[in-house]
């Protein structure tokens, strides 16, 4: 089951973990030639050591002092106490992404450094800094519209703001070639969901 996406220093450290038995915690499940393979920490320095002569540009690495290491795009957690949590972080790349870095004003794609965050309901007015509160705006929709909501302002929003059900981060990623191989463990992720 697909738990969440962690950065690459996390799936390393959860790699060169072990537990009280001196057990691995976890080890890179890698995808080749549709065949899914398990490494741990020792086998996948030597696995990378190899990709990084033929196929360099298919991964991101992390230089370390004595080698290079591909990131690994999946990493299985052997065992674990309890499920985290599946909240979504309410955080700015997280809302860049549930807005797809569009201006929720004028429908406009922007880059993130053109964007700004703008309070449907000021907080001027009792607005909080909230998923449903809060949205992309461009600088020039941001100014005509104020400290006043969009109806005072007459303008409209193209969505409604609402709180993501999964990250939004994941449909940025699945985009790129390079995380193909989520596809299969999401898909799965997807239909085995307990529903509300």
């Amino acid at each position: 089951m697909a738990l969440r996406v962690v950065s690459a220093r996390r799936a390393f450290a959860l790699l060169f973990k072990r537990d009280k038995q001196r057990k691995h915690v976890a080890e890179v499940v890698h995808v080749e030639n549709g065949q899914y393979l398990s490494y741990d920490f020792k086998d996948w320095a030597e696995v990378s050591a190899m990709r990084r002569q033929l196929d360099e540009k298919g991964h991101d690495w992390v230089k370390t002092v004595r080698f290079d290491l591909a990131v690994p795009r999946i990493v299985r957690v052997l065992s674990f106490s309890k499920l985290p949590r599946l909240d979504v972080k309410f955080n700015r790349r997280n809302i860049f992404a549930r807005d797809a870095n569009t201006c929720q004003y004028c429908g406009k794609k922007f880059v993130t450094q053109e964007l700004s965050f703008d309070h449907v309901i000021p907080r001027s007015q009792g607005g909080r800094s909230t998923w449903d509160n809060i949205v992309c705006a461009c600088i020039r929709c941001n100014v005509r519209k104020g400290g006043r909501t969009p109806a005072q302002a007459h303008i409209r929003l193209i969505r409604e703001p609402i709180k993501p059900k999964c990250n939004p981060m994941l449909q940025i990623k699945l985009t790129d070639e390079r995380y193909a191989s989520w596809k299969q463990f999401l898909d799965i992720a997807y239909w085995d969901v307990e529903l509300k």
